[in-house]
C-alpha cells in the first residue's frame, strides 16, 4: 500500500526512531564514500512551486546518494503550470514518469491533495505555512544525535511562528516526545490556535510564552531560531517584524554551555554573523543532516531496504 508523508502525524514515534537507525546508516555510507544502489531504476520527481535552496537540493542529493535519478522543476515558469495546468493534472502526469514525487507549494493543504491523486509515494517538503515535515525529522535527528535523548529537554521556538511551517510541525513532533517548549515571539506573529490546542488537547503540553526570548534563553537546551517569512507578509509587515531581536553572542552569555542552537535556514540577519564560530551553532550541520535523513525515508517510502 502506497505511504505519504504528507504530515509530520503520518509517521508514529516508533517509525520515526526507525527511520533515525536508516538515517545513521545512511550516514555511514557518505562518510565511507560508499556507493549505493538501492534506487537504481528508480526515479524522484521534484516539483518546487516555491523558491527552494537547502529543501530541494538535498532531495537530489538523497536519491542521487541512493543510486537514483531526479526529475521536475524549481520554477513553475518553465512548466505547464504557467499555462494554467491544475495541480491535480501535473500530479496525475508526474507520477506516470516517477517512483515518489517531492513537492512544495505555497498552497496550505496542497500537498494532500496531491497524494490523492498520485499512485506513488508523495513527499511534503512544505505546503505553505502550514506543515514541512521532512524539515522536522532531521530537526530531531539533529537533536538526538547532539542530546543523546529527548528525556528532560527543554526546546526553546523562536521567531515566526505563525506562518514559519517549520515551527509547527516541530512543536508538534517534540510534544509526542514529551519534550518542553517554551515559544517566543514578535506580537502578532505568535504560534497559531491550533497548534496551541493541538499540543493541550492531545498531548497536554502547554508551553510557556513570551515575546522576548531572553526569559527563556537561560533554561533552553536547544535554541531553535526562525526568520520572519517575508514572503507571506506585506512589505510594511516585514520591516516591522524584521529587526524584532537578533541572536548574538552578547545574547547566548546567558545561554547553557551546552546549549545548540539550530535554525531551519535561510538565515536573513535573525542570528548574527559572529554566533557561526560558537561551537554551540550547529545549523549547517543540522542542514547537512537532511541528506542522511531524507535517503532513510525515500528507501523507506520505495520500500526498497
Amino acid at each position: 500500500m502506497k505511504k505519504d508523508l504528507v504530515n509530520i502525524k503520518d509517521l508514529s514515534n516508533e517509525e520515526i526512531m526507525k527511520l533515525f537507525v536508516v538515517a545513521d546508516e545512511m550516514n555511514q555510507a557518505i562518510q565511507n564514500e560508499q556507493k549505493l544502489d538501492l534506487c537504481k531504476g528508480k526515479i524522484l520527481a521534484t516539483l518546487f512551486y516555491e523558491a527552494s535552496t537547502r529543501t530541494r537540493l538535498s532531495f537530489e542529493s538523497a536519491m542521487f546518494r541512493l543510486g537514483g535519478s531526479v526529475l521536475g522543476f524549481s520554477s513553475t515558469e518553465g512548466s505547464s503550470v504557467s499555462k494554467g495546468e491544475s495541480l491535480a493534472d501535473t500530479i496525475r502526469t508526474v507520477a506516470s514518469y516517477s517512483d515518489v514525487i517531492a513537492i512544495r507549494h505555497p498552497n496550505e493543504g496542497s500537498a494532500r491533495v496531491a497524494s490523492q491523486f498520485s499512485n506513488v509515494p508523495v513527499i511534503n517538503g512544505g505546503d505553505g505555512g502550514h506543515q514541512h515535515p521532512t524539515q522536522t525529522l532531521l530537526d530531531l535527528y539533529t537533536i538526538l544525535k547532539e542530546k543523546g535523548s529527548f528525556a528532560s529537554l527543554n526546546v526553546l521556538i523562536s521567531g515566526d511562528l505563525k506562518f514559519g511551517r517549520t515551527t509547527h510541525s516541530l512543536a508538534i513532533s517534540l510534544a509526542r516526545f514529551g519534550v518542553k517548549m517554551c515559544f517566543a515571539s514578535p506580537p502578532g506573529l505568535e504560534m497559531p490556535d491550533y497548534i496551541m490546542r493541538t499540543l493541550s488537547d492531545e498531548f497536554k503540553v502547554i508551553p510557556k510564552v513570551a515575546n522576548n526570548m531572553r526569559d527563556f534563553i537561560h533554561e533552553a537546551d536547544v535554541i531553535y531560531v526562525t526568520r520572519v517569512q517575508r514572503e507571506r507578509l506585506g512589505e510594511m509587515e516585514y520591516l516591522k517584524f524584521r529587526d524584532s531581536y537578533v541572536v548574538s553572542e552578547e545574547m547566548l552569555r546567558s545561554a547553557k554551555k551546552d546549549a545548540i542552537v539550530l535554525h531551519p535556514l535561510p538565515r536573513v540577519n535573525e542570528i548574527a554573523r559572529d554566533v557561526d564560530q560558537d561551537p554551540r551553532a550547529l545549523y549547517f550541520k543540522q542542514a547537512y543532516n537532511g541528506v542522511p535523513v531524507r535517503m532513510a525515508l525515500i528507501a523507506t517510502l520505495l520500500g526498497v531496504l
